[in-house]
């Protein structure tokens, strides 16, 4: 018997438990997906297809014609292989910045446009998804939902690099798609005005304030989005109830409007969930 066999063996059952510990390869992606999620365990990160995407018609989304308007346009001249520019989406909650990225890939997705999914946390990992869809045939908007940065937060500067500002070019076939309640992504102090100067009659800002503007300027194109009018969320309650077969009623209005008063919002999104309940209550049998 060989000397070094037992060695041999302790070794071979060594690395056999450190290739048990280690994570799994990252798995190849199922690009025959609509809709993509951004996975990361550990050391590794992988696309993810989603089963169910939310698919949103943009004939769904009412009292954002301009908003509309303008990212269809940028969308078609992406999808036609046309200079586009990234797009940020921002202004009050509730007003359909994410619904509408949604109802794009919807409006878009039979021309090949596919959307990858991505949260704050894992902006690092930008320049990796940018290599693995860069020779891909379809097109990609990377979907960065509710977007924001805290002061001590560090990762905003990869996005600025994916954006403009890396050595490496980005894909010609991604764009990035981000909705934020913040114009400039990141909070705004009183004490930063101080900063600013006036040189030959002209305000300057301080140093913190144009770190802050870089990042959102870096987004070609920007969309606002302002709170709606009592007229507005009405028009957008008779919609989803129309969407969800419920008649008309006299009172209905007047529950619609407290529904929003006690929500402190007459958003579009609290009138879909009043039109949910709505919808629901009254399609209920009268109690026994």
């Amino acid at each position: 018997m060989n000397g070094l066999d037992p060695l041999v063996g302790r070794l071979d059952a060594l690395v056999g438990r450190l290739e048990r510990l280690l994570p799994a390869p990252a798995p190849a992606p199922d690009w025959g997906a609509l809709a993509f999620r951004w996975h990361r365990a550990g050391t590794h990160g992988w696309i993810e297809p989603i089963a169910h995407p939310h698919r949103l018609p943009l004939d769904d989304l009412l009292c954002m014609d301009a908003q509309k308007a303008e990212i269809v346009r940028n969308t078609r001249q992406f999808m036609a292989g046309r200079p586009a520019n990234n797009v940020l989406l921002w202004g009050a909650r509730g007003t359909g910045k994410s619904s509408l990225i949604k109802a794009v890939l919807d409006g878009f997705c039979d021309q090949g446009l596919r959307l990858i999914e991505v949260d704050r946390q894992d902006l690092c990992d930008l320049p990796q998804i940018a290599d693995l869809v860069r020779h891909r045939p379809e097109r990609f908007i990377l979907f960065c939902d509710d977007l924001s940065f805290e002061a001590d937060d560090a990762s905003y500067k990869a996005l600025k690099a994916i954006l403009d500002g890396s050595l490496s070019a980005p894909p010609e076939n991604l764009l990035i798609y981000a909705s934020s309640n913040r114009r400039h992504l990141m909070p705004e102090f009183q004490r930063e005005n101080l900063e600013a100067r006036i040189v030959d009659g002209e305000i300057h800002h301080g140093e913190t304030v144009e770190e802050k503007v870089s990042l959102s300027e870096r987004f070609g194109l920007w969309l606002a989005f302002h709170p709606f009018s009592q007229a507005q969320y009405l028009q957008i309650v008779h919609h989803w109830l129309g969407r969800l077969g419920v008649p008309a009623a006299t009172e209905l209005e007047q529950a619609a409007l407290q529904w929003g008063l006690r929500r402190g919002s007459r958003s579009g999104r609290a009138a879909w969930q009043f039109a949910r309940d709505w919808a629901g209550r009254h399609d209920l049998p009268p109690a026994a």
